[in-house]
């Protein structure tokens, strides 16, 4: 066995950092209530500001996560270290975290299905683990990184993450929305369902596009820097809906493309034949 004997200081503390936050989202989650089995669970404004916490937590990891990797390559201090270390933080933050999450933001669901929650809950964690697990086999250093064999761990763990902060921005403020209650009804029922469909997309063979490589990487015309400056401020300025529609966006796109290509490919070869 060959000994360690320097690591790069700063990827690293960066990759920790990412570790951190998905302790704290857990840490945060459990502060939650737990529902009486058989009752319908009432709404709780510090359970809800919780979840957010965490999610929002969540989101901070992201970008942890996306920082080390690029100041590694740009002082050229990647290692095989450094990636694995990597992949153990991310099974944390984006395989149990939100999992844990999904359990505690869904309170009507776990009160009347709690073992099937907790069995949606630690299937995600199992398929984030073979999903990151996959792609340490799978990926050289010679690799891109423009484009993902399965939807990537973060995006998964950013489109339930980004539910939790939804669910809060619809009670805050002075005007809350109008059918809070009714949506919330609706996302907590239908949550564990889209879990599922997150995790058996993050162990596909389906690809995703590497959006900041492909968005934010080299030169691009002036017209796609004024559309991505839009973009960051439609999002931030209603951060409360907009995370949820651009991260589901992004897990539904790749069936929706995989299938479109397919469909023409289908098309094509029919025309070749007749």
């Amino acid at each position: 066995m060959k000994p360690l004997r320097t690591i790069a200081v700063f990827p690293t503390l960066l990759t920790l950092g990412n570790l951190v936050c998905g302790f704290f989202a857990i840490v945060v989650a459990a502060r939650i209530g737990k529902p009486e089995t058989g009752t319908v669970p009432q709404i709780n404004a510090a359970d809800l500001y919780n979840a957010a916490l965490s999610g929002w937590l969540i989101f901070l990891a992201m970008v942890f996560d996306g920082l080390d990797g690029y100041v590694a390559r740009l002082s050229r201090t990647s290692s095989d270290f450094g990636a694995q270390l990597d992949s153990l933080c991310d099974c944390v933050t984006f395989g149990v975290a939100p999992a844990f999450l999904l359990v505690k933001m869904c309170p009507r669901f776990t009160a009347f299905h709690s073992p099937a929650v907790w069995i949606i809950a630690a299937s995600y964690a199992a398929c984030a683990a073979l999903r990151l697990a996959r792609f340490n086999v799978e990926t050289s250093d010679e690799d891109e990184h423009l484009r993902f064999n399965g939807l990537p761990s973060p995006a998964g763990a950013a489109a339930l993450a980004s539910f939790a902060i939804m669910q809060h921005a619809m009670y805050e403020g002075r005007r809350p929305l109008a059918c809070a209650e009714t949506v919330d009804m609706v996302l907590q029922n239908a949550l564990p369902f889209f879990a599922i469909v997150v995790g058996l997309l993050m162990v596909s063979r389906i690809p995703y596009p590497h959006v900041v490589n492909q968005v934010f990487r080299g030169q691009r015309s002036f017209a796609h820097v004024v559309a991505v400056l839009f973009a960051l401020v439609a999002a931030m300025v209603m951060r409360g809906y907009a995370l949820p529609i651009v991260t589901t966006a992004f897990v539904l796109y790749g069936p929706a493309h995989w299938a479109y290509l397919h469909l023409i490919r289908r098309k094509k070869m029919e025309e070749s034949i007749f």
